[in-house]
């Protein structure tokens, strides 16, 4: 009975080993990274016919970046950095293209991704990335730039997540809008009624409204446009905001100093205080755009700009 029992132990001693061997050999051989030869040169070629007919409009040729971010290269990767394929081929497959998001397969989406590893300059293996791997690899982490720290705010680091379209248009334009808006509504002569049916956009309204919304959105604009000045950060082409020239910055310094000064206007709670000085607001803004954002169109000119160059 000894005998066996230290059989069967030795047995499922060995089986145990086995299958941890296993398990460790299985993780080596699916843990890859986009470096590791996980497309074909075929699928990639397929990926770039999609992206010629899908792609390009915004995105370039060569996914350069155009209006929209490149798609191919350092700062292709970086952005990526420490995510999985399954991240980027979700993306393509349901955000776009802009136009008529969802309409391309998961077959085709995943195509398209392996076509921006190649325009990366990462070589292909032999067999083509299917579906059932893409969790399994990851674009390589890479550092980050510097963060700057927030003074104060128990060692918090920030670090730039939005592009600077993307944070102009969530937080600058909208609160830009509230004190444009004072040229043709008098903030204190009207307060917004509860919405039926209830919205939440709608009754926000109703809770900060007034004088009050533009004192507000004043004081998020002085707040928040340092922010366009955080290192790392890439404008909506994909190249880095221009944040070490002395003009972006005198930009960027200009629409804090006119917005402390809206703010010192709304507190008269008088139209036409806000109403006379709005050209400085315009040009704080404009001033930037012409150089920065609307290179070669008229101001406002949309998409085409050759932007942050």
């Amino acid at each position: 009975m000894h005998m066996r029992t230290l059989h069967i132990l030795g047995v499922g001693t060995f089986v145990c080993a086995l299958v941890a061997a296993f398990t460790v050999a299985g993780h080596a051989r699916q843990a890859r990274t986009v470096a590791d030869g996980v497309y074909s040169a075929a699928q990639a070629q397929r990926g770039a016919a999609l992206s010629k007919a899908q792609c390009a409009s915004c995105h370039g040729d060569m996914l350069e970046g155009v209006v929209g971010p490149m798609l191919a290269g350092d700062g292709f990767l970086q952005a990526w950095a420490g995510r999985t394929m399954t991240d980027l081929v979700d993306k393509i497959q349901n955000t776009m293209p802009l136009q008529a998001p969802g309409s391309l397969s998961r077959a085709q989406s995943i195509d398209i991704a392996t076509y921006m590893l190649q325009a990366s300059k990462l070589k292909p293996g032999q067999a083509d990335l299917a579906a059932g791997a893409l969790a399994q690899v990851t674009f390589a982490a890479a550092p980050r730039p510097a963060a700057a720290p927030a003074g104060g705010a128990g060692g918090v680091n920030l670090a730039p997540m939005a592009n600077l379209a993307q944070l102009m248009r969530g937080v600058t334009f909208p609160n830009a809008n509230i004190i444009f808006n004072v040229q043709v509504k008098d903030p204190g002569t009207t307060r917004p009624q509860q919405p039926v049916p209830f919205d939440y956009m709608l009754w926000g309204s109703t809770v900060y409204y007034g004088w009050q919304a533009v004192d507000q959105a004043a004081q998020a604009l002085v707040e928040t446009t340092p922010l366009f000045l955080l290192p790392g950060r890439r404008c909506e082409n994909g190249r880095p905001v221009p944040v070490d020239r002395a003009d972006y910055q005198k930009f960027t310094q200009d629409l804090v100093n006119v917005s402390r000064e809206f703010y010192k206007l709304s507190q008269s709670r008088k139209q036409d205080a806000i109403v006379d000085q709005i050209e400085r607001l315009n040009d704080a803004c404009a001033n930037c755009h012409k150089v920065y954002r609307d290179v070669g169109l008229a101001e406002g000119g949309g998409l085409g700009g050759d932007r942050c160059r």
